[in-house]
């Protein structure tokens, strides 16, 4: 699980599918609103109050993105509106939330090396697979494919695991501040100049 502040009363929680499997928790728990998931998302806000020292008054309004391989994004908005109603609220543990999911069908995967890059690419070419766009960013390698068809994506899944790690960088930090190398082609261009 990373945190992240995104201003003075929005928090971005990244959270893996491994972080929820240790805590006993499925994405289902998460829209049936079950009781661990409350409890976990309790643990969510004392943690972002200790770390970006936010004090949580109001509602909290919740943005879900789930992304397939990667895990979930969580958007926490935290609302500046105080009355004595939300004091009790929080003071009896409870928060008003107003969550929305959103599923999204992209993968983004971070190697360590353009080897690595270079072997996945020809495996998915192997299966059919072309487009994707590459970076570069931090010494890593990200190769990001969107959208995707529900089709390939297990297979897709398959290949680039074996050479990569789903990343955790999302994808927005990435085209701001990484190199683009290949847009929407790189499978093509790395299968085409490094086919041997």
């Amino acid at each position: 699980m990373r945190l992240e502040r995104v201003n003075s009363n929005r928090i971005k929680i990244h959270l893996t599918f491994d972080d929820l499997y240790e805590r006993g928790l499925t994405k289902e728990d998460i829209w049936k609103d079950s009781i661990k998931w409350q409890y976990f998302f309790h643990e969510m806000l004392e943690e972002a109050n200790d770390i970006f020292d936010i004090e949580i008054h109001g509602s909290v309004s919740v943005e879900i993105f789930s992304m397939k391989a990667q895990g979930m994004i969580m958007i926490l908005t935290i609302s500046d509106q105080e009355s004595s109603d939300d004091d009790f609220l929080l003071s009896e543990g409870f928060l008003d939330m107003q969550v929305t999911v959103e599923e999204t069908i992209d993968l983004l995967y971070e190697f360590k090396d353009i080897e690595d890059v270079i072997s996945s690419a020809k495996q998915l070419k192997i299966i059919g697979i072309e487009g994707g766009t590459l970076y570069s960013f931090n010494d890593y390698y990200y190769l990001y494919f969107s959208p995707i068809s529900t089709n390939w994506e297990e297979k897709m899944v398959a290949v680039l695991s074996e050479y990569a790690e789903s990343s955790l960088t999302s994808i927005h930090l990435i085209e701001e501040y990484g190199k683009l190398i290949q847009k929407n082609k790189a499978i093509q261009m790395l299968t085409h100049f490094f086919s041997s």
